[in-house]
């Protein structure tokens, strides 16, 4: 329960869940073995030496015999890198005879170099010789081919210049790293003449890469290999496995590639026991299928997206094709998390080559067993390619026109990000200047945060967010995809308009505090010198409880003092006396309407479309601030209800309207109450009628 909570402590529900690895019954058998390894490991020191040697010559000659690796001999590792980092030290010990004795000394006399490929993994050259206690001097990176053959390819000729000036400057070759398929886009070097190169002049051979048992030629031609079992056939917590050829035991010893401890030779166990489940035909069955994924034919996209680079149907000399598919679009644009939202089964994700730039990648050796990729997921998988790519070129060529419409206002700012595939960002910046910087940014936040939400309400086709989770932008709005009959100047004419009534009511809400303050003040004043007015009027005799009754009674005295009313719209106090004399309250001076949204402008009709344009259910051209503003001019006057008369305590009068009758508000105009008001899209007109004597 401790670690079930640990692990679900950090989620929120509003998350969407992220698709766990499908842990069939082959991996339920993977993570058994971590479990009986524990229990083996307690077992009597002979009955335990039995035990693993089975295991470990087992799992061994299932893989050679899997990858036709001849007389080979196999060393588990946690690291993928770990493997690689054993060989080297192998190959050290082998080419200098005295270095169990020596050490390090004796690489002074020849300096060794290890070779590797433009196209390897990043930091790897760096971390053997971290490793190793290799100068980085020791490391030769040989670049791609640049004039002919595949420019992902290990420039061979360039290499063997490199192996040549470094033979004569008295360094010794010492290593090659090679590839059968690339970390980025799965492609593989010309291994057959990388051989003959490394024979020439004494090199050791390790390749690396989704090395498959398609790859059986570059499997034979290697010295040493490192394959990673558990993405290819969805086996969780595997170690990886690093292949190789060696005739004396002790070197290997020497170099860790063997071990006296007999526990390290458990790490077999979880792949012993997955192999034997799968059997031969179950794994040759898996990566099979996870080839023959990619082979469908790429006609149905090529027209719409720039396929850099297909391996199905590219053919590399001597070489057999990788199960990966890199494509971009044409534009500078990703879709590639829109593309795992859709189909979240086919494992695509984003790849940065140096050339081509920023691609789609689809591995399906790496993560089908784990996702469950079928076939249909495939298929889905180019469906919505096609409806996703007419999309986005409507899209691009709208960018343009979004970004001259958002310059044309200046309370917006655009805002460049290459990496959001739709319409482009924006941000409402407040006309105020003399904020300071926080108090500034604090404005900038509350207000798109209310215009994402107000966008979000309208009738429209558009998407309205914040962007990517961890994009750079922040406090802005992003606009999604649009389509051919999309209105660009009314949708960053709606924006605009709906930021400025944002900014404007809240504005309004700060100075209302001081207004009626200031209002209360004034009508304090007022009320003291109409009780003054009274007093003189009424005389002192009237103000005796018991005698101003009697008087009263016997000569009734009409009061000429009434009360005020402080209208909040205009800030101004008024005299009620209008009121008391037509029975009626008078509309006194009306404030403008504020202008609606363009959701109220076509009811049931959605927002930003093109009048014409295919496919467009629109009926008007006009922007959504001009149908606001032309529906506040047509506003008509409306004859008023004869009321009865309003009594001496505080009333809220509604718009002038036969459909909304007034109705008398609380007995105390507070701040609260007053801000509820205000924020009522539909009162244009508020007035407060203070009581005309204190009682």
């Amino acid at each position: 329960q401790l670690v079930q909570n640990l692990m679900h402590e950090d989620e929120e529900e509003d998350k969407p869940s992220h698709r766990m690895q499908n842990v069939g019954e082959q991996g339920h058998m993977a993570l058994l073995g971590h479990s009986l390894a524990a229990y083996i490991s307690v077992l009597d020191r002979e009955r335990l030496r039995k035990l693993i040697t089975r295991i470990a010559s087992d799992t061994t000659l299932w893989l050679c015999r899997l990858f036709r690796y001849e007389s080979g001999s196999a060393y588990y590792h946690e690291d993928d890198r770990e493997g690689l980092l054993k060989v080297c030290r192998l190959v050290i010990n082998t080419r200098y005879e005295d270095y169990s004795t020596e050490g390090y000394t004796v690489l002074n006399s020849r300096q060794p170099v290890i070779y590797q490929s433009a196209t390897c993994r990043p930091g790897l050259g760096q971390h053997l010789c971290s490793q190793l206690g290799l100068p980085l001097s020791s490391l030769c990176t040989v670049p791609c081919n640049t004039m002919f053959g595949s420019q992902h390819q290990m420039d061979i000729a360039l290499l063997d210049k490199l192996i040549r000036e470094d033979v004569e400057t008295g360094k010794l070759p010492l290593l090659l790293i090679a590839n059968a398929g690339t970390p980025g886009a799965g492609h593989t070097d010309k291994l057959g003449r990388l051989k003959e190169l490394c024979e020439q002049y004494g090199m050791w051979l390790h390749i690396e890469g989704w090395v498959t048992t398609l790859h059986i030629l570059a499997a034979t031609r290697s010295d040493s290999m490192t394959l990673t079992l558990g993405p290819w056939l969805g086996l969780p917590a595997v170690p990886a496995v690093t292949l190789y050829r060696h005739e004396d035991p002790a070197l290997s010893l020497a170099a860790g590639l063997t071990s006296s401890q007999p526990v390290e030779k458990l790490r077999a166990l979880p792949l012993w026991l997955s192999l034997q489940y799968l059997g031969h035909d179950g794994i040759v069955e898996k990566i099979r299928h996870a080839v023959e994924l990619v082979s469908y034919d790429p006609g149905c996209v090529e027209p719409h997206l720039c396929v850099c680079l297909t391996f199905p149907v590219l053919q590399v000399e001597d070489e057999l094709n990788s199960p990966v598919v890199v494509f971009r679009f044409s534009q500078e644009t990703s879709l590639c998390e829109r593309l795992a939202q859709l189909v979240p089964a086919s494992g695509v994700d984003i790849v940065e080559l140096e050339d081509e730039g920023t691609c789609v990648r689809f591995t399906p050796l790496m993560t089908a067993a784990a996702l469950g990729t079928q076939r249909c997921d495939v298929d889905l998988l180019v469906e919505r390619l096609t409806e996703l790519v007419p999309v986005l070129n409507c899209t691009l060529r709208l960018r343009l026109d979004f970004r001259e419409e958002v310059y044309r206002h200046s309370a917006l700012s655009y805002i460049e990000d290459l990496s959001w595939p739709g319409l482009g960002a924006v941000r409402y910046e407040p006309r105020i200047e003399e904020m300071n910087d926080s108090k500034r940014q604090l404005e900038v936040e509350k207000i798109n945060s209310e215009l994402l939400v107000k966008l979000g309400d309208l009738d429209a086709d558009l998407l309205f967010s914040t962007g990517l989770e961890f994009g750079p932008e922040k406090d802005c709005i992003f606009i999604g995809m649009g389509t051919e009959d999309l209105d660009v100047a009314e949708l960053v004419d709606t924006i605009a308009a709906l930021g400025r009534d944002i900014e404007e009511n809240g504005r309004l809400l700060e100075n209302m505090t001081e207004v009626v303050r200031k209002g209360i003040q004034e009508a304090e004043l007022q009320l003291q010198k109409d009780n003054q007015e009274k007093l003189m009027e009424e005389g002192v005799l009237r103000q005796i409880p018991l005698v101003g009754s009697v008087l009263n009674w016997f000569s009734p005295f009409q009061s000429t003092v009434k009360g005020r009313t402080f209208n909040l719209a205009a800030g101004s106090l008024d005299s009620t006396e209008p009121t008391y004399s037509m029975k009626a309250q008078t509309g006194g001076l009306a404030s403008p309407e504020t202008p609606t949204s363009s959701a109220k402008r076509l009811l049931g009709q959605r927002l930003f479309r093109r009048e014409g344009a295919g496919g467009s259910d629109s009926h008007s051209e006009t922007s959504s601030v001009g149908q606001a503003e032309d529906l506040s001019r047509e506003r008509v006057s409306q004859p008023t209800t004869p009321t009865p008369p309003v009594p001496d305590e505080v009333v809220a009068v509604a718009p002038e309207s036969p459909e909304t009758p007034q109705v008398p508000a609380e007995p105390e105009p507070t701040q609260e109450k007053v801000q509820q008001v205000l924020q009522s899209r539909d009162s244009f007109h508020f007035q407060i009628i203070l009581p005309c004597l204190f009682s």
